[in-house]
């Protein structure tokens, strides 16, 4: 009897690390594939782990993460939104979610989004960020400023923020553009939206 036992355990045992030893291996590879570029190849990888863990919430996110790479986005929300309905309370989902929509140009979508983490997380970086850009794309200039001063009291040298601004800056021929430029470049001397843009 208790040589049944151990031998249950030691199968159950080999089991789990031959588990946690393919799913380590399996990451590392999608990684590694990711780096090239190879964005098919770094979810193919991860498709023997979703057959046995279908539910995991950081296998749906990294999967629509991967496939908002590879430029698949009906594919990719649909692993967000598993990701979201394994953890309804988490933001990573709807920011990847909120991520696809500005990509597929569905900026109202994104706004949305972006108001309801907002309303749980006010000064979220990424839902603010985002919200300024579906705003932006959507000509509500003088809302996205508000976004954007908001953030840039907490956030004062922050690139991405402050190249938002300047693209309402250009938006409204505001003055005060060329020394937003000058700011940006001293911060990011190869700024590639300002070098475009001088």
């Amino acid at each position: 009897m208790l040589k049944k036992y151990f031998l249950i355990l030691f199968l159950a045992i080999t089991t789990l690390f031959s588990s946690e030893a393919l799913i380590k291996e399996s990451y590392l590879k999608s990684y590694d594939y990711e780096q090239m570029g190879k964005y098919t190849e770094a979810i193919k990888v991860l498709a023997p782990i979703y057959k046995v863990y279908p539910q995991g919430y950081t296998l749906n996110l990294r999967i629509g993460w991967l496939y908002s790479l590879n430029k698949n986005y009906n594919s990719s929300l649909k692993y967000y939104q598993k990701a979201h309905k394994v953890n309804l309370n988490s933001i990573e989902p709807k920011l990847g979610i909120i991520k696809v929509l500005l990509l597929t140009k569905s900026f109202e979508k994104a706004e949305s989004l972006c108001n309801e983490i907002m309303k749980v997380d006010y000064y979220n970086y990424y839902a603010n960020l985002y919200s300024v850009q579906s705003l932006i794309n959507e000509n509500k200039l003088d809302i996205a400023s508000k976004i954007l001063n908001k953030m840039l009291v907490i956030y004062p040298t922050n690139i991405p923020l402050l190249e938002q601004l300047s693209i309402i800056y250009k938006k409204n021929n505001n003055p005060l553009l060329n020394q937003l430029y000058k700011d940006i470049l001293i911060l990011d001397p190869n700024n590639v939206l300002v070098r475009t843009n001088i």
